[in-house]
């Protein structure tokens, strides 16, 4: 597959399809294989390397065809389907992946919990089954888009007599069904972006298990992997993102420019500039099918550039950037880091070292998986799951 086969794929999908139909150029898009280039043929894919993208892209954007708004369904592109995609059914595949990635279903995230955050394994989220549904009961929290979201990826235990790793399992939940309780949760932001979400007796038939039984911590690691690089190494232009906003407050204000701030925004910069580079090689090392333990040094480091961008910011807008626009309660549709004042930035940018995991559990991976230090100790790694003290 080469540059110019995909420009002809494009061309010939732009004569045959309207593009002011928003959903069903979408649709005859993905049947195109011009979704997301790097995945199978059938399943909005061409078996070309994920390099070749932005080709699609380009081309699709000078010709004014709309997008599938990946901000708003972030969690789905991100994490749900390449989780699907590696260790769903081949009919979880079809049934899934077109809507997921037309935007017609939001997908969220329902895995951590109030006594499960950090430490995810040890989740009391329950799934037992009865015949050929499981009924689940607990818990979540933190969960992003759950009030707009029409499936969730979702683990639960289903053996508590097995250490807390080897007794998990795996699910597509439906949001709509009944005993799943969708509850706000406001941050320092004053929105509510995210949500807690209760579950009771809800009840999920056994063809939307992903994996085996038991297999669920192997199936999330899928998830997890691709979730860090989807915060923190998502693609974007140079001068993208944090950066470019507070490179652009930079340029409107010359009058609170110090040499000082500038040294400081160019170092910044920089590093900025390093991050979205290794991001690019680590997507092209997941699309090959390698999900590693460099996702969670994308994101940590991602987390930490994005703090201290939009501490800088508000230091060189002075009292200006203390001021703060609107506190109002919303429930926003998409997550988004970099909208708003410089004081929302600031505030928004504290989540980023928590979310997707916290930077002091990511530096263990890194610690344990890249640089081969000795683990921590872990006196819990072979006792039952309901032996634990909680």
């Amino acid at each position: 597959m080469t540059e110019e086969d995909l420009l002809r794929r494009v061309a010939a999908l732009l004569a045959e399809h309207d593009t002011g139909d928003r959903t069903a150029f979408l649709r005859a898009r993905f049947d195109a294989g011009l979704a997301w280039v790097h995945f199978p043929e059938g399943l909005g894919g061409l078996g070309a390397p994920i390099a070749l993208q932005p080709v699609v892209e380009r081309a699709l954007a000078a010709a004014g065809a709309p997008d599938n708004n990946p901000r708003r369904i972030g969690i789905g592109l991100g994490m749900a389907a390449p989780t699907i995609l590696r260790h769903g059914t081949d009919e979880q595949r079809a049934r899934f992946l077109r809507p997921l990635w037309t935007g017609e279903e939001v997908w969220c995230q329902l895995f951590s919990e109030p006594g499960a955050g950090s430490d995810l394994a040890g989740l009391a989220t329950r799934a037992r089954r009865d015949g050929d549904d499981w009924v689940v009961t607990g818990q979540k929290v933190w969960t992003s888009s759950a009030h707009t979201a029409r499936w969730a990826i979702l683990i639960a235990r289903t053996d508590p007599d097995v250490p807390k790793h080897a007794g998990m399992t795996y699910f597509i939940c439906d949001m709509t069904a009944p005993g799943v309780d969708v509850r706000p949760l406001r941050q320092i932001t004053g929105e509510a972006e995210f949500n807690e979400v209760f579950l009771t007796d809800v009840r999920i038939p056994d063809a939307h298990r992903l994996g085996d039984v038991g297999d669920g911590w192997r199936v999330a690691q899928t998830t997890l992997m691709n979730e860090r690089v989807a915060i923190g190494g998502r693609p974007m232009p140079r001068e993208g993102g944090m950066a470019g906003v507070v490179a652009e407050t930079w340029r409107q204000n010359p009058e609170l420019r110090t040499p000082e701030l500038h040294d400081r925004l160019v170092r910044l910069w920089v590093e900025s500039e390093a991050l979205r580079l290794a991001g690019q090689r680590l997507r092209e090392s997941l699309a090959a099918g390698h999900p590693g333990p460099e996702g969670s040094a994308m994101k940590l480091a991602f987390a930490r550039l994005s703090q201290r961008l939009s501490g800088l910011e508000v230091e060189f807008l002075a009292a200006d950037g203390l001021r703060y626009g609107d506190w109002t309660m919303r429930r926003p549709d998409v997550v988004d880091f970099t909208g708003n004042d410089a004081g929302y930035r600031y505030l928004r940018a504290k989540g980023n070292s928590i979310e997707g995991g916290t930077s002091e559990i990511l530096r263990g991976i890194i610690a344990e998986r890249i640089l081969g230090l000795p683990a921590e100790a872990r006196v819990d790694k072979d006792v039952p799951w309901k032996d634990l003290p909680r």
